[in-house]
């Protein structure tokens, strides 16, 4: 399966079943991190709901609807990146991650999504790369601002978050900006 070498450090693989218990333990780990800004954690109540998520990500990826990938640092799972909503009519994609608590300040997302845009411009032809974030996902924002990314607005109560809704700011980048 696929499997990326960003540096020394981290490398991105295709999740695989084999991976579900990983996942699994690190998202158990980390609700109260994770559940700040992501809708499905409570849904995750055990090994077997990642399984399904992770067969749903391999159908994606044999439709060449996108994928996803783990994280793992110093050979540590870390979190997950992938391509949602890959749209090949339009030629773009919509990244989405997230990040154990412990694996955060380090610098691994940003080099994890620099690689995945660099794979979307270079190797799938796409013209656009979209991240959307939480209006107040301070954290999560900064990724696509590091990466010089446009901030190309705010969708109101774009997401119900439990018991809130949450709206999202649009970060765009296009094949003729990046400097890959």
């Amino acid at each position: 399966m696929f499997k990326f070498i960003i540096d020394k450090d981290i490398e991105l693989k295709i999740l695989e079943e084999k991976h579900a218990d990983e996942d699994f333990k690190s998202i158990d780990k980390n609700r109260k991190h994770l559940r700040k800004w992501l809708p499905w954690v409570d849904n995750v109540k055990d090994c077997d709901e990642i399984k399904r998520f992770i067969k749903l990500c391999l159908e994606q990826f044999v439709n060449n609807k996108g994928f996803t990938a783990g994280i793992w640092y110093k050979g540590k799972f870390a979190g997950v990146v992938g391509y949602q909503s890959l749209d090949w009519a339009h030629r773009k994609v919509s990244i989405g991650y997230w990040l154990s608590s412990e694996f955060t300040g380090l610098g691994i997302m940003t080099k994890a999504c620099k690689a995945m845009i660099d794979y979307a411009f270079a190797e799938l032809n796409l013209h656009r790369v979209e991240i959307r974030c939480a209006e107040e996902n301070e954290k999560s924002r900064a990724i696509p601002e590091r990466l010089g990314f446009k901030n190309e607005g705010v969708i109101r109560d774009e997401e119900w978050l439990y018991d809130h809704f949450v709206s999202h700011v649009v970060y765009g980048m296009l094949d003729t900006e990046w400097d890959i």
